[in-house]
């Protein structure tokens, strides 16, 4: 079982000190977010081979597999010039990919709005067509340079179910075109008592074309739905390791939103749920 961990839920901390703390837990796998984890300069121009090799031996040399780049960018941002060097970032992340020993570059697809606020105008079929625009670009790029794209869906982007999910692969049609599933990002406090239908949706429409899962959980407070750590919470893990048993074994599931001090106890959850599958 390959579970690791946003490198960003670890306490910000130099590299080698980061490593080591990932390590010591037995993690096997990060999404290295660059800026967020430790001081780089990750704007745009400023990687390079030399960087991206440096960041990934630290990493290879504890056996520690860089699973995904994350550069979550709005790649339908209102200002064309915004989006622009969004999409320009994205790009060069895909280029120097091989160099960071990882073959994934993932985000999320945006917003209509600029702050990234609630909106329903997200779901409206030309913010869609807008994210077609922008992954195609990003794939062409990725086939350039044999590296995939990761798109994962949320309730409050663009690319919001499972079905617009798999309305987005048949657009694109190229297999450097990959899903990241998070199951919670799929939920909201109004549809989360349907939950054993949603998840098994997604592995119905796209599990073919799953190669990353996010694991995080949740709460209901308030009427509303709040991320929790890895087993604190009311996902159904007897299904979502069930399916991704029978799917995709040794799949890499990186915990989001699981810090300290759950971060052994999230670890320990999801083998016990795995094994008893």
């Amino acid at each position: 079982m390959n579970i690791g961990i946003r490198a960003h839920d670890i306490e910000k901390l130099p590299l080698e000190e980061l490593v080591e703390v990932i390590a010591d837990k037995g993690l096997k796998g990060i999404q290295l977010a660059i800026a967020k984890s430790f001081d780089f300069n990750a704007e745009n121009g400023s990687l390079s081979p030399g960087m991206a090799h440096h960041i990934g031996s630290a990493f290879r040399n504890k056996n520690i597999q860089i699973a995904v780049l994350g550069c979550y960018i709005n790649m339908i941002h209102p200002d064309k010039v915004e989006r622009k060097k969004a999409l320009d970032r994205f790009k060069e992340h895909i280029r120097y990919a091989r160099d960071f020993g990882c073959s994934i570059v993932g985000t999320e697809t945006g917003n209509v709005y600029a702050e990234g606020s609630y909106t329903e105008e997200n779901f409206k079929e030309e913010p869609f067509l807008e994210v077609v625009e922008s992954v195609r670009e990003l794939v062409k790029e990725a086939e350039k340079f044999g590296v995939i794209v990761g798109i994962e869906a949320g309730v409050n982007h663009p690319v919001h179910s499972s079905k617009v999910m798999k309305r987005l692969l048949d657009r694109i049609e190229s297999n450097n075109l990959q899903v990241i599933l998070d199951p919670v990002n799929l939920l909201t406090a109004e549809t989360y008592e349907k939950q054993d239908e949603i998840i098994q949706e997604a592995f119905d429409l796209l599990g073919d074309r799953l190669a990353i899962l996010h694991a995080k959980d949740f709460i209901i407070e308030d009427n509303q739905l709040k991320f929790a750590p890895v087993g604190k919470g009311l996902l159904n893990y007897d299904l979502v390791l069930k399916l991704i048993k029978e799917k995709k074994p040794h799949i890499n599931i990186l915990m989001e939103d699981t810090q300290e001090p759950y971060i052994d106890d999230s670890m320990a959850f999801l083998k016990e749920k795995y094994e008893g599958n």
